[in-house]
């Protein structure tokens, strides 16, 4: 789970949106009321005023401020903001400081949640200090303001007396350079002008080439002398850290039992209701003491406090928790799971999932509700056959009833949920996670729960009556109608053959299922937006472009609507169009996520002329500084200019072409004498380049970028490692990785473009052994670039793949696409990335799946650069949809 996504679920039920979209009672006109008192009203004479994201940002006319310095940060709680706000308004006013503030409860409550960002938790009013010179006695003067008020610690910043004061010396300009993971990142300008990553991690750090300056030196000694050295207790590593605080595995020095410590901040952390991780961690302890002596929990062991930093000592659980015991023995994860190891995992799932219940059984007959229960939140001692459940953190009295304040995606419960009836929820949303862990869905669509169940059944052996009871809790009052079963003899309280489906179309009946992907697009569009045109991942929100780019935005789904015959989008192009006339300030130049697949998409679609004005702009940009890769750096941008050249006209193709070749000479650069990238595949990593290098080897016959190709494609292979079935993966942290996007599947597309240009036993052998990762029976997230549609398009176009398997498995991805599908306007969705809401873009959702389905079933193409599917491919349909494919 990426708990950002989280916070992007709070304006709409449906998509993912900004924050400070949420509706206020009011609704979205009703927003300047919700801000705190100051900031209502008119805008001081003298002053700007502007909205960035989450933050409202005022600046005095006429002020200057520095590109970087040492800025302050003021944190506050709930109880004391508009207070706080007041005083720094006034005083900032006064004194003429820019400064930025988080302009209502609602958004601060979210950026202090639980599984908030942990790096900006805390940050209510940001101030600017007009100078280095001037930082110590706005700092100083900010102090004494605000001595002894309250908030949370900001774990980024030092914190400056007994208040809510804090500094960090970063960035006041946006500037972005390349970080360490090749994507853009905020930076400052070092003693050479050099940009580099301005680091925003959970810790307070202060560049090598900056000096605190005196001030400061008593509170950066308070902040070293807190610690555990004089508790009976060590750590020995962290386990676990959320916006509340850490999980420590750690011993105790006296008996030297193993234990573990959390963490527990005060005023951070905050739940649905309020409480922050300290309040939390109280109810644990006392949930916990109420409960023991039962052998599914953990015992409490001791309390202390630390700084402001509580404590709670639990005895130690070996195991390991249920998600990790689950992802490693799933069978779908297998190319051609047995019957038996099918049979085996339904008695496991079946046995498993009744030590649960039973020890919720238990924990209900203490008279506790649990209320946040989820596979993390159980550990599983397979040794000695026990389970433990763990987290009491959101645990209440069950006669209280309380509604849930915490909650993983994959089993949170209906809102019209209480007390006991939130287990019962997650209980039944285990059932049939443990089979398929497609659950996160149900927070879009609780119907999905009576297809899934069908889809068990299809693949394990178990019936869809043993998962009637789950299914039945699932829907409970949702007011569908469901047929009762014909063999009762009286009335049942439970949907027999469970619940009708919404009527959408299967993936796999093209065009058919085009037809409904594209309704569903074109009724999710939002042309009075200024920010997006279609819904898709939280990657809109990040740069200016993000609503217009290829991979998140308006410019990836206008190409899957123009591939796959579609019928043009009007309003979505005149959108695209008014935006790529007036680009704004910082806007990337990247294909995936900037102007350069914006102009690209453009001349794809028709609108020549003006993607020949938006590429003006482009070729006026230095080039220099930029990531290598294909997402955002120097092969995308090159691939893009060097295919507009081909059929540019005589005025225009030589600088294009010029600009092809100074992208390619700066990506070779970075791949002979830079760092290694950290990131592996087509879209960061080097198979990117090697296939831009591919793509000019093609433009200009030049061998020599073959050779670089090679050298690049195997860069990204000595990456890669064995999986249980000995197929080749992409190793992204602790992950095994076989996506298009940052996987397995995008680099054999790129040896696929290479063995067309030049056989190479070595790279053809890798291919092959690369292309079981992409045969697996299961993919939990159905997206172009991380997920099984991706796949789909690969298996549709690589000639490495045997023609039988590539028609099972491409009759195995459709039918795992319509797991994932979704009813919505009168169409056919998709969720995006992480599933907690539906998607229309081309890298995470609709749009994706889309491309996908028209490359493998209606004879159309797929991304931009790669080789497409064989015209005459066996099984494929072919028409009046089709169109001039990409050449390798």
């Amino acid at each position: 789970m990426n708990p950002e996504y989280a916070a992007y679920c709070q304006a709409d039920r449906r998509f993912y949106d900004a924050p400070h979209r949420s509706p206020g009672p009011g609704g979205a006109a009703d927003e300047e009321r919700s801000f705190y008192a100051p900031l209502r009203g008119a805008v001081p004479d003298g002053w700007t005023r502007s909205r960035r994201g989450d933050w409202l940002a005022y600046s005095p006319d006429g002020l200057r401020l520095p590109p970087q310095g040492w800025k302050i940060h003021v944190s506050a709680a709930l109880d004391n903001a508009s207070s706080v706000l007041e005083r720094v308004v006034a005083h900032c006013l006064e004194h003429r400081l820019a400064f930025k503030c988080v302009p209502n409860t609602g958004l601060l409550a979210l950026r202090n949640a639980k599984y908030a960002d942990r790096a900006g938790s805390g940050k209510f009013i940001t101030v600017y200090p007009p100078s280095d010179e001037a930082f110590p006695e706005v700092c100083t003067a900010l102090m004494g303001l605000l001595e002894g008020e309250h908030g949370p610690y900001i774990l980024s910043d030092l914190r400056c007396g007994n208040g809510p004061v804090h500094t960090r010396y970063g960035a006041f300009a946006a500037r972005f350079c390349s970080g360490p993971d090749g994507r853009p990142v905020p930076a400052v300008a070092d003693p050479q002008g050099r940009l580099v990553p301005d680091d925003r991690g959970p810790s307070f750090r202060v560049p090598s080439w900056v000096t605190p300056p005196g001030f400061l030196m008593p509170h950066l000694e308070a902040r070293a002398a807190v610690g555990l050295a004089d508790l009976p207790y060590t750590v020995e590593k962290a386990l676990h850290f959320s916006n509340g605080g850490g999980v420590y595995l750690g011993r105790d020095t006296r008996t030297g039992e193993q234990v573990v410590l959390k963490e527990a901040r005060p005023y951070a952390g905050l739940a649905a209701d309020g409480a922050d991780a300290v309040a939390r961690l109280e109810r644990e302890r006392a949930a916990l003491e109420q409960l023991a002596g039962l052998d599914c929990v953990p015992a409490v062991r001791d309390v202390f406090e630390v700084g402001d930093h509580h404590f709670l000592v639990l005895q130690y659980i070996p195991g390991t928790t249920l998600n990790t015991v689950f992802a490693r023995r799933f069978p779908l994860a297998r190319q051609h799971p047995s019957p038996e190891l099918l049979a085996e995992h339904a008695a496991w799932a079946a046995e498993l999932y009744g030590q649960v219940e039973r020890a919720v059984e238990a924990v209900h007959g203490r008279g506790i509700v649990i209320s946040d229960l989820h596979m993390s939140n159980v550990m599983v001692d397979e040794e000695n056959a026990r389970i433990v459940l763990l987290d009491f953190e959101a645990a209440s009295p069950a006669a209280e009833r309380r509604r849930q304040i915490v909650a993983n995606p994959a089993f949170v419960a209906p809102p019209d949920r209480r007390g006991a009836d939130i287990d019962r929820y997650a209980l039944a949303c285990l059932r049939l996670a443990l089979y398929l862990p497609l659950t996160t869905l149900f927070g879009i669509d609780r119907t999905k729960a009576a297809g899934l169940a069908r889809d068990i059944a299809r693949v394990f052996p178990v019936t869809e009556e043993t998962l009637r009871p789950a299914v039945a809790e699932i829907l409970r009052d949702t007011g569908e109608p469901v047929r009762q079963d014909a063999s009762a003899s009286a009335p049942s309280p439970a949907p027999a053959s469970l619940l009708a489906p919404v009527p959408v179309p299967d993936p796999g009946d093209w065009p058919r299922s085009r037809d409904a992907l594209v309704r569903a697009i074109t009724a999710s569009r939002t042309p009075e937006r200024e920010d997006r045109c279609f819904p898709g991942d939280i990657a809109q929100f990040a740069t200016a472009t993000g609503g217009q780019s290829f991979a998140y935005g308006a410019a990836g789904v206008l190409y899957a609507l123009h591939e796959t015959g579609a019928p043009p989008c009007e309003e979505a192009e005149d959108w695209l169009l008014r935006h790529a006339k007036d680009p704004a300030s910082g806007s990337p130049l990247g294909f995936y996520d900037g102007l350069t697949g914006i102009a690209w998409t453009l001349h794809r679609i028709g609108r020549t002329a003006e993607a020949a004005d938006l590429l003006r702009i482009i070729l006026d940009q230095p080039l220099e500084g930029l990531a290598p890769g294909l997402h955002n750096g120097y092969a995308g941008i090159g691939l893009a200019l060097d295919d507009l050249a081909r059929t540019a006209s005589a005025t225009d193709a030589p600088a294009l072409s010029a600009a092809a070749g100074r992208c390619t000479a700066l990506a070779v650069r970075a791949l002979v004498d830079g760092p290694p990238s950290p990131r592996t595949g087509l879209l960061h990593g080097a198979s990117g380049i090697a296939l831009l290098l591919v793509r000019r080897y093609a433009t200009t016959g030049d061998a020599a970028l073959l050779d670089l190709a090679a050298t690049a494609l195997r860069r990204d292979l000595e990456r890669c490692r064995a999986g249980d079935d000995g197929e080749l993966l992409v190793v992204e942290g602790k992950r095994l990785m076989p996506y298009l996007g940052s996987g397995s599947a995008g680099i054999a597309a790129v040896i696929d473009a290479y063995l067309a240009h030049r056989p190479d036993p070595a790279l053809e052998a890798a291919g092959r052994a690369l292309l079981p990762a992409a045969l697996s029976a299961f993919y939990v997230q159905p997206g172009l670039l991380r997920g099984s549609a991706g796949l789909l398009m690969h298996l549709a176009a690589t000639p490495l793949c045997d023609e039988a398997d590539r028609r099972r498995a491409i009759a195995r991805h459709t039918d795992l696409l319509g797991s994932h599908a979704l009813a919505y306007g009168d169409g056919l969705a998709f969720p995006g990335e992480q599933l907690m809401r539906l998607s229309m873009d081309l890298a995470t959702g609709t749009a994706g799946a889309l491309l996908a389905l028209g490359a493998a079933l209606g004879g159309s193409t797929g991304l931009p650069f790669l080789p497409a599917a064989p015209a005459a491919h066996p099984g494929r349909t072919s028409g009046p949809t089709d169109r001039p494919r990409q050449g390798s």
